[in-house]
């Protein structure tokens, strides 16, 4: 959850977004969580063989619920999709038909038709905002998250809400790091303003493994490690939706 992996996620094209990995000489990279899957290697998985390709598709499929259902996950926020839109595509892709859609919100088959008129604009105006962005970059040699001696960081892709807090640049990351944590990644003091939190709690959140599920005895174990009031990390990660617990809180994960 570091700001190479928001990097990777967010840097993909549009291609490397629906296929869920990049490719480059020797691999191929997961965007969600970082997998990576060796060229001329072959995998085995459920007793049949792959290739890297391959294997990676099927991850994609079984550990991410595919990229369409991924995306439909992610907080409306980043997909500019409403939560009514979110149903009605997720439906749409289970190869319902709009009556069928229509009868499962409880709504008349006219209204999803007005949906689809909608989402038909949203893609026409998401089409021309990359072709204008792309320009942009082409023309200025520059992406627009680039300032004059800093660059403006993306937020965690599992942030809960999006504001001004996350407006945060790649400076301000390094200096609040350097002044509230030491040498060894303990925390010297946790910081009050929400700004500083978020990138304390994304740093912290990089002494948890991707894809490993942990109790609450080792979570609080690791937490006692960097701070003392480690109930108050805990909290504070799930909160901005670093971790992920189930309603028991017997088990926690990093959220992907």
């Amino acid at each position: 959850m570091d700001t190479k992996s928001n990097e990777l996620f967010w840097n993909a094209t549009i291609d490397e977004v629906e296929n869920g990995f990049v490719e480059n000489d020797k691999e191929y990279r997961c965007i969600i969580c970082e997998e990576v899957f060796e060229k001329g290697r072959i995998y085995e998985i459920e007793s049949k063989l792959y290739d890297a390709k391959k294997a990676a598709e099927i991850h994609i499929e079984e550990r991410h619920d595919s990229m369409l259902g991924y995306l439909l996950g992610m907080n409306s926020a980043f997909t500019g999709v409403s939560g009514v839109q979110r149903e009605i595509l997720t439906l749409i892709a289970q190869g319902l038909s709009d009556k069928e859609v229509a009868a499962n919100l409880g709504v008349a088959q006219s209204t999803i038709r007005n949906h689809r008129y909608k989402l038909r604009e949203k893609e026409k105006q998401a089409k021309l905002f990359l072709a204008m962005m792309n320009l942009l970059t082409n023309s200025t040699k520059n992406k627009i998250n680039k300032l004059e001696k800093e660059v403006i960081c993306d937020p965690h892709k599992t942030a809960i809400s999006i504001d001004d807090r996350y407006n945060i640049t790649d400076k301000e990351k390094e200096d609040t790091i350097k002044i509230h944590m030491d040498d060894t990644g303990a925390l010297k003091i946790y910081p009050s303003k929400e700004k500083k939190k978020i990138i304390i709690l994304q740093e912290i959140t990089k002494n948890f493994t991707k894809g490993k599920t942990y109790s609450e005895k080792e979570i609080n174990r690791i937490l006692k490690r960097i701070y003392e009031d480690y109930v108050t990390i805990r909290r504070a990660l799930i909160e901005y939706g670093f971790i992920e617990r189930t309603n028991d809180c017997n088990s926690y994960w990093v959220k992907e």
